[in-house]
């Protein structure tokens, strides 16, 4: 299809042309721009705007350029700007005039709208898919160590002993909102834009509740100076993401933790490492760095999307350009993290021994004695005064609380009997059994419940 000359008498310069060509990354927009056409055609047919022949045509050539395209058999021309124009130039070449019968009552600003609302909504439901994986991973890791125990920390000191499958669990409350968060993103994608034209709608009559139907959309836009210029459902994704990667993140740094020398509560697998370039004993966390690492990258896009539209006016400005190579770099790390932590959680060999050892270590029995003295009646501050004033006088004498005798507690309250001696990190977890506590019957049951939620 030759191009008609209109307002313009000059073709841009190869700099412009360069410097605002969005085809090396909108490309991927093209199966979402051929779908929505092929419904615009049949609406178009439909409201007798052109023939059903011509609908036809359309929608026959619209599907060759796919097959080109998916192929690789596509040549991507720069000065053609975006996909949607090198579609339509294709399609020209293809099908002739008839092709610039298609663009009837519709603006590129309302198209890419369209497409951008088409790949977020599927990229949401990916995503989903993704963090199922990775909820799976964490369920039959915390399954096999359902009667591991380790030190709970707070401040990255030992605190209170807890189930390893308990600890586990606790990411998995986070990426189920991390799921529930990106659900709520897809109901504001969830709109049909197309019919908004450049901004102020379209002067034909049109079934734009066809088209909503056609590609499955739930809303159809209300106003066309918003639905050309919305971009909030890509700075949700890009939030949402960015509170995944955050859990990503801590994870991997649990990880990191956990498998150094000076923990070394679990080893990762030799496929998910690497090696030192001059140190033969290293064994280096890198993909689990490289989570922490990327988080970042996320979060920049997210602040970028933000400062691109912080001060834009109604209605469409090419500044909204920006939002393609922030979603998809987001959508391609984010899925890359989720899928490649998912397979890594699985060949983690975990070091029970070496958690039982860190249990003996930082008093971390001390909060159940002082449980056990306000059982007794004391108020818990009493108790608390009390537990501590022990804690310091078994540190001056080089024990830990296992090790004392009944005469050694008594010197600090009567209220000690001999079931104190008793005293232990299974007791400990055991006693936790409350709902959303570290007991093995609350674990059990929340893994049951994991497992439902999952399939």
């Amino acid at each position: 299809m030759n191009q008609i000359r209109g307002r313009f008498q000059k073709d841009a310069a190869e700099t412009v042309i360069n410097y605002t060509s969005s085809l090396p990354f909108d490309w991927r927009l093209y199966h979402f721009d051929i779908r929505g056409s092929i419904v615009h055609a049949r609406m178009l047919a439909k409201q007798n705007l052109i023939s059903t022949s011509e609908a036809q045509a359309l929608e026959e050539g619209l599907k060759k350029v796919e097959v080109e395209i998916s192929e690789g058999r596509f040549v991507l021309k720069p000065e053609l700007e975006d996909i949607h124009m090198a579609i339509e130039q294709r399609l020209g070449e293809m099908v002739g005039v008839v092709a610039g019968k298609l663009h009837t009552a519709r603006s590129r600003n309302d198209q890419v709208a369209l497409d951008t609302r088409l790949f977020t909504r599927d990229a949401i439901r990916q995503i989903q898919t993704d963090i199922r994986k990775l909820q799976f991973s964490l369920i039959k890791q915390a399954t096999t160590n359902i009667n591991t125990l380790l030190p709970g920390y707070t401040h990255l000191q030992p605190a209170q002993p807890v189930l390893l499958a308990h600890h586990l669990l606790a990411y998995f409350e986070m990426f189920e909102r991390d799921y529930a968060r990106f659900e709520d993103a897809y109901q504001r994608a969830d709109v049909m834009p197309l019919g908004s034209g450049a901004l102020a709608g379209a002067a034909y009559d049109l079934d734009r509740e066809f088209v909503a139907n056609e590609l499955e959309f739930a809303h159809i836009s209300q106003n066309s100076l918003d639905a050309v210029s919305d971009r909030d459902f890509v700075i949700e994704y890009l939030s949402c993401a960015s509170q995944c990667m955050m859990h990503i993140s801590r994870l991997a740094e649990e990880l990191v933790l956990w498998s150094s020398a000076e923990f070394a509560f679990v080893e990762m697998d030799d496929s998910y490492a690497t090696p030192s370039s001059i140190m033969p004993q290293k064994k280096n966390p890198d993909v689990a760095e490289l989570g922490r690492g990327k988080t970042g990258r996320i979060y920049g896009h997210l602040m970028g999307m933000l400062t691109a539209m912080k001060g834009l006016p109604l209605s469409y400005n090419r500044d909204l350009q920006e939002d393609k190579e922030a979603l998809f770099d987001a959508h391609d790390t984010l899925s890359a993290s989720l899928n490649v932590f998912s397979e890594m959680l699985l060949t983690l060999s975990f070091k029970p021994q070496n958690m039982a050892r860190a249990l003996a270590q930082g008093f971390i029995l001390a909060t159940d004695v002082a449980d056990y003295l306000v059982k007794k009646g004391l108020s818990f501050r009493e108790a608390h005064a009390i537990t501590g004033r022990l804690v310091t006088k078994t540190i001056s004498k080089s024990k830990t609380l296992e090790s004392l005798t009944l005469a050694e507690y008594q010197e600090f309250s009567p209220l000690f009997g001999d079931d104190i001696l008793q005293i232990s990190a299974i007791r400990s977890v055991a006693s936790k059994d409350v709902l959303g506590g570290t007991a093995y019957q609350q674990v059990t049951k929340q893994l049951e419940k994991a497992h439902k939620i999952i399939s």
